[in-house]
């Protein structure tokens, strides 16, 4: 009886194993492969005209933050990549944050609606996201350019007198981002809402809480893995936006994803590239062991 036992799990082992397959080829091939690539890449010597020699070469890591004066070889920090890795962050922090005081609301008022019609507010919600990004990015320049929708109001309402310069700036960008990622924000935090026992917010005001102390200590302490995996959703893919910096930004506010196409592109300088696509993939990883951290510890307070 146990050969028969064993022989079954044997099977069912083998099936697992067959059918994870397709997935592990497709993972190798079309995902650590090119990662490979790229890593063996950011090792090597600059083409003359593009692409890369096969001369081991640690210059592209170093010219990451470093780089050397072109007269007095003297070493000095490569401070046109280091305001731009500062110009991600920041950015994609405050994109992040501005996408929690919207969503947050949001999420909230659609899981206080009845039931039948919160698939029509989440509908409403979604339809842009359905949008073509270049399509949603064009229509915010069109709301803020000097002869946009914002200035034509404010001048007609007489607060300003001359157009004001909010396209081609960090704000634009932010404002596009927050845009374009803001489902992703209210989704996660949604789902956690839905399964939300509102009747503990009956029970805080019956105790005599103000709706802060409901707030902060009743609704957001159950809600915060939504809040943490919304968080994630909008600040990775702000870290590497490409599209919404080069529309919105004119050229002027790089970002990291427009740091490394300029290496890949007009640079041709591929180990540059390599090593800076490299160091975003670093910043989310780390982005995204602060998440598992985080989402660990909430629940081993929810088990303990």
């Amino acid at each position: 009886m146990s050969d028969l036992s064993a022989a079954r799990r044997a099977t069912e082992r083998r099936n697992r194993w067959l059918l994870l397959s397709p997935a592990l080829l497709i993972l190798i091939f079309a995902a650590a492969g090119p990662l490979l690539i790229v890593v063996v890449y950011s090792f090597l010597t600059p083409g003359d005209y593009g692409g890369v020699k096969p001369d081991f070469s640690w210059n592209a890591w170093f010219s990451v933050v470093m780089e050397r004066d072109f007269f007095t070889e003297e070493l000095t920090f490569a401070d046109a990549h280091l305001s731009i890795f500062w110009r991600s962050l920041k950015l994609s922090l405050m994109t992040t944050v501005a996408a929690f005081v919207f969503g947050f609301p949001t999420a909230y008022f659609i899981a206080t609606r009845p039931k039948r019609s919160r698939d029509a507010w989440m509908l409403l919600i979604m339809i842009p996201f359905w949008t073509n990004l270049l399509i949603r990015t064009f229509a915010i320049m069109e709301l803020i350019r000097a002869e946009g929708t914002v200035n034509t109001l404010l001048l007609w309402l007489g607060i300003i007198d001359a157009p004001i310069q909010m396209l081609f700036t960090e704000f634009s960008i932010m404002l596009g981002m927050v845009y374009v990622y803001l489902p992703l924000m209210v989704l996660p935090i949604y789902a956690s809402m839905e399964r939300f026992d509102f009747s503990l917010v009956e029970a805080g005001y019956d105790l005599y809480a103000t709706r802060w102390k409901v707030l902060s200590k009743v609704i957001f302490p159950l809600v915060k893995p939504g809040v943490i995996a919304g968080s994630i959703l909008v600040f990775v893919p702000c870290l590497g936006a490409y599209v919404t910096p080069r529309v919105l930004g004119g050229g002027k506010n790089l970002m990291l994803g427009n740091l490394i196409e300029l290496q890949f592109g007009q640079g041709r300088n591929w180990p540059l590239g390599a090593a800076l696509s490299l160091t975003l993939l670093a910043i989310v990883m780390v982005a995204l062991l602060f998440y598992v951290r985080a989402a660990g510890q909430d629940g081993e307070k929810s088990h303990g």
